[in-house]
């Protein structure tokens, strides 16, 4: 069979850009185009309705925030809407620490949570993943069975047991009693990080000389950070708005936190409530949370979808 000439290649280039370049090509070009952006309209549309109802909530909290208690208890007014002022943060920021010390308590039992959740979640669900023994696949059924367990369920036991132990009305106390209850989600997901691994890149790493631990930080990191990025952010989630075990656990003033701490606002003393600490208190449990979803929210749906792709 022949090949075409070069004359008859040149020929059928030139009509070809003639076409791409010639004015009804051009306009049904702009046509698809405009069809297309016309079926995204109602997309944006129902996209910036759901946005709407998100953020207004949250913007209409943070305005509350900043307006003294006899504003928002008085008949509403255009005028007093924007009567601003910063007495409500001053009082949880305060340098004498009346409220200062519950929101750096709740700081460091989240903190603490999330790290020791995303430590222990990593080396079990790389122990899961990797490492065939006799029970493996019961041990692992048996932490996915917990999921499924309400803690206050088990409340009086675990609290006869960490008072035992003298962890009860103690910072550590309350970290490991948070991370006991976000630890099985945790490894759920880390096992499931770590089965979408190549076996060969492990292979690899392995003629190399790379041990575990090499093997974790240098070579299989990039690829888990998103599993060990979800876990961490849900441990934060979980024991930073954590009530009922703080409630429980926790007796001695110094070492509340901060949901226990907005209780005693919103009790108040004597039936009297001041409600623009109350919401500044509000809005200051909801910064830590926004902006770290919205730092970890790429490696949260990457961790997730993970997760989801085998069980």
């Amino acid at each position: 069979m022949s090949r075409p000439q070069p004359a008859t290649r040149d020929r059928r280039a030139a009509s070809a850009a003639e076409r791409r370049h010639s004015p009804h090509a051009t306009g049904d070009h702009h046509s698809v185009r405009a069809i297309r952006d016309r079926r995204k309209v109602p997309y944006a549309i129902i996209g910036v309705l759901f946005a709407l109802i998100f953020i207004v909530p949250l913007l209409w909290s943070i305005l509350r925030a900043f307006q003294p208690h006899e504003v928002i208890l008085g008949t509403p007014g255009l005028g007093e809407m924007f009567d601003l002022t910063w007495e409500n943060f001053s009082f949880f920021l305060s340098s004498d620490g009346t409220m200062l010390r519950p929101v750096i308590n709740s700081i460091i039992v989240s903190l603490s949570t999330a790290a020791l959740t995303a430590v222990v979640a990593t080396l079990a669900g790389y122990g899961f993943s990797k490492f065939l023994f006799r029970g493996s696949r019961l041990a692992f059924s048996l932490i996915l069975l917990s999921m499924m367990v309400p803690f206050q369920a088990i409340l009086t036991p675990l609290y006869l047991l960490m008072n035992s132990v003298g962890l009860t009305d103690s910072l550590l106390g309350l970290v490991l009693f948070s991370t006991n209850f976000a630890l099985p989600f945790g490894i759920f997901l880390m096992k499931n990080t770590f089965d979408t691994v190549p076996q060969a890149l492990e292979d690899s790493a392995i003629i190399d000389g790379a041990g575990t631990v090499r093997m974790l930080v240098s070579v299989l990191r990039p690829m888990i950070l998103p599993g060990i990025a979800s876990s961490a952010l849900y441990a934060f989630l979980t024991s930073w708005t954590e009530f009922l075990g703080a409630l429980t656990f926790l007796t001695t003033e110094r070492y509340f936190t901060l949901p226990i701490a907005l209780l005693n606002i919103q009790v108040g003393t004597y039936g009297e409530v001041d409600f623009g600490q109350l919401v500044a208190g509000s809005v200051i449990a909801m910064i830590p949370c926004v902006i770290l979803f919205l730092c970890l929210q790429r490696f949260y749906v990457q961790g997730l979808a993970a997760g989801a792709v085998k069980g």
